[in-house]
């Protein structure tokens, strides 16, 4: 699988991930790379669901430490693909 389409398949599995767990209604239609984890609605506490989700979801065991600077989508994407995904 390529570089681009795993990006957009781990894209996919998080916006299932967070149209079931954001406490606010993200701009779906510009949900990609450059979404920030502030647009997303996600907070400290629900950034740890969410690490439990994603490693239900996508199988990869993410430490909240590396997550701690995360800003965007697309740097997410980039740590999930580094481990694994």
């Amino acid at each position: 699988m390529s570089d681009i389409s795993k990006e957009k398949q781990i894209i996919g599995q998080l916006r299932g991930i967070l149209e079931e767990s954001s406490t606010k209604e993200p701009d779906w239609d510009n949900f990609g790379r450059n979404s920030t984890i502030e647009s997303l609605g996600l907070d400290s506490l629900t950034i740890l669901d969410l690490l439990y989700d994603i490693e239900e979801e996508i199988g990869v065991h993410l430490e909240a430490k590396e997550v701690l600077n995360i800003t965007t989508l697309g740097e997410l994407v980039d740590l999930l693909i580094k481990n694994g995904a």
